[in-house]
């Protein structure tokens, strides 16, 4: 097989050094379904209004027209926003974070809008549990500031990272009120990328006060389909209170939205229940009871797909009371009721074909009113097992109003843990919501996680229950007020509060649950710029800039900082595992080569890699791959700077194309 020898080269103007253009896919997925709705504009490709309102059998002339919905200034350069890629990165912080090398949660310090840009490639469609507690909008709340053309830059100088050392970080004052023009804009962009981080079983948690809860509704309602509105709750904030004119306050709400409430599974409350209710045991050594309610209740509503045979253990039949039919419709096979008279099981076919393993058959009443294929009496009944480690009372759903968990809870909780904090939502809360998935292997995320109310939650538990839920918080290093107790405590900023919290709340869970070996770390990172220095020539000294350009990256980065950025730009979970090795070369050399992922990217950051280096340095990553043996594709990435010259980077590239590592990268 021929190959072409080239190494290609990344600049900050490829779309790998961004995070996912949406617009290019939106494009490209309208242009797939429907070609003809693709054309050119003076900007480039567009798409042809005037197709695309008749394929949807709209009639209207002009996009001015009256439309249902909420609109506000700002909202198509909000929506923009987000389809905006950023060109920003991710910096690992080893030394502020817990368990680096072992732990799988995330703790990101930045603009969660520009991290959750970045965070799009690796993570959508894996987010089973989104959890967020915006500014309610009350007039004084922080705003987030997206009204800026370089976010990465405006974001470092108004966090002070950079240039002018810090500015006030409201863009909601007194002055301005209760607008709700720049509350929607910011909320808008952030929930539209957040949609995309969700699994398609996958929900979101929005806690909100009175003053923004109808138009967040209706925001809602656009990005994930008011069908996909899965509750309005209401929860008792506080019991007391003296604020108000009229009545006092005691509540704000949880919006719930589904990515698909189709295939959402239902919530339960998990019941009390006692062990020794599960006698019997079975082949995993797992402790199961008899269902209180048999898979025949005669309250059912008549449906067709609930109506069919199941083979009891002696051969014989079983059918809900009724007409029966031709016994050759068997184990499954269905029959439309011809009345109300003809009964149903409690799961469909297609539940029963899945769980018919789950079925417990026990000997009949002589008042049973289950039938055999002959329309007599059956001597059988059938109950679905209950394991006690899935034990949900699924008939009863939650209530929409909340009453446990009042904020007073979530203060002495954080107080508990001597830090000041005064309006951090309660563990329990959280706890709650998280449990009504029934699920113990998920990943929940929190973009507003403030003081890690959410982290503390699922590490608590998963000691609790012996779950492996997984966390990602993003906070905004947001200046903590002089005046505020959080300030005089020695806390510069929000962030660092979050990861006071985080430390400390891993601690108490350790010492109060001494046996618990999961994961109580995190990883910190912290929003920059990017580490590939873009082409901005000074004209009065272009021989100096031409120079200076030679080294494609930033000198003040480390080897880490680059290959957390590759993990970024090529999809891979910041938690994936890294291993090292060192290669001594002919030129007695050491170079440090990483495997990324079990091998699906090869990196290689050594400053110099001298032309004897170049063979033996291919044929390492070669034999390595190949010990690796990773299911798919493997990307090779090295330094450009390294390299003596172009024939040396062939050279390389050639060699390990020969060996099937067909894609050779630099940076």
């Amino acid at each position: 097989m021929k190959h072409d020898a080239t190494m290609q080269k990344l600049t900050a103007a490829d779309p790998e050094t961004h995070s996912p253009d949406l617009v290019a896919e939106n494009l490209a997925a309208l242009q797939a379904l429907f070609p003809e709705l693709i054309t050119e504009g003076p900007d480039g490709v567009a798409v042809n209004i005037d197709v695309l309102k008749a394929l949807v059998g709209d009639k209207t002339v002009s996009d001015a027209d009256e439309k249902y919905g909420l609109n506000w200034h700002g909202k198509r350069r909000a929506r923009q926003l987000a389809l905006t890629p950023s060109t920003g990165t991710l910096r690992p912080c080893p030394e502020d974070s817990v368990d680096w090398d072992t732990t799988q949660n995330l703790m990101i310090e930045g603009d969660n809008l520009e991290v959750l840009k970045l965070l799009q490639k690796s993570y959508a469609g894996k987010v089973k549990l989104i959890y967020i507690d915006p500014p309610y909008n009350t007039g004084k709340d922080f705003v987030y500031p997206d009204n800026f053309q370089d976010n990465i830059k405006n974001y470092l100088e108004l966090t002070g990272q950079r240039g002018e050392g810090g500015r006030k970080l409201s863009s909601n004052t007194e002055a301005s009120g209760r607008f709700h023009t720049e509350w929607l804009n910011m909320m808008y962009p952030r929930l539209i990328i957040a949609r995309t981080l969700l699994i398609s079983t996958g929900v979101i948690f929005i806690s909100i006060g009175e003053d923004e809860v109808d138009n967040l509704c209706k925001v809602c309602d656009e990005i994930f389909g008011g069908e996909n509105r899965v509750a309005r709750l209401t929860r008792i904030a506080k019991r007391t209170s003296d604020k108000g004119t009229h009545f006092r306050p005691t509540k704000d709400y949880i919006l719930v939205y589904a990515k698909d409430i189709q295939v959402l599974p239902e919530f339960g409350i998990p019941k009390e229940r006692d062990e020794k209710d599960y006698k019997y045991i079975d082949g995993s050594g797992r402790a199961y009871k008899k269902s209180g309610a048999s898979l025949y209740q005669p309250s059912l509503d008549t449906r067709p797909n609930q109506r069919y045979y199941i083979e009891a253990p002696d051969g014989s039949l079983i059918i809900p009371p009724g007409d029966v039919f031709p016994s050759e419709q068997r184990d499954g096979d269905k029959v439309k009721p011809k009345s109300n008279a003809d009964k149903v099981w409690r799961w469909s076919v297609e539940s029963y074909l899945k769980q018919k393993h789950l079925l417990i058959f026990t000997e009949a009443s002589d008042r049973n009113p289950l039938l055999d294929e002959n329309g007599n009496q059956s001597k059988w009944n059938i109950y679905p097992k209950v394991y006690f480690d899935e034990d949900v009372e699924s008939a009863l759903h939650p209530e929409d109003v909340v009453y446990d968990y009042p904020n007073s809870q979530g203060t002495k909780e954080i107080n508990t843990l001597d830090i000041p904090f005064s309006f951090a939502k309660p563990v329990g809360l959280i706890q709650f919501l998280i449990k009504l998935n029934r699920t113990r292997d998920v990943l929940v995320m929190d973009f507003f996680a403030g003081s890690a109310t959410t982290a503390h939650a699922v590490m608590k538990l998963n000691a609790d229950d012996g779950g492996s839920r997984k966390f990602i918080m993003i906070q905004l290093p947001e200046a903590c007020e002089e005046e505020t107790e959080a300030a005089q405590a020695g806390y510069k900023n929000i962030a660092e509060l979050t990861k006071a919290r985080l430390r400390r709340a891993g601690k108490k869970i350790k010492e109060e649950n001494s046996l618990f070996a999961g994961d109580l770390g995190f990883r910190v990172f912290k929003l920059d710029s990017t580490n590939i220095l873009e082409w901005d020539p000074d004209r009065d000294k272009i021989a100096e800039t031409l120079e200076a350009s030679i080294e494609h990256l930033k000198t003040d980065r480390t080897e880490q900082d680059i290959l957390f950025e590759l993990l970024l730009k090529l999809g891979l979970d910041l938690c994936v595992p890294i291993e090292t090795q060192k290669m001594e070369g002919s030129s007695k050399q050491f170079h440090d080569i990483h495997s990324i992922g079990g091998g699906s990217l090869l990196v290689c950051l050594s400053q110099s890699v001298p032309q004897v280096d170049v063979e033996p340095l291919a044929l390492a990553l070669v034999a390595w791959h190949q010990e690796l043996n990773p299911a798919g594709d493997t990307t090779v990435v090295f330094r450009d700077s390294a390299f003596a010259d172009d024939v040396a980077k062939s050279n390389i590239t050639a060699i390990l194309q020969q060996h099937g590592l067909e894609t050779v990268r630099s940076l």
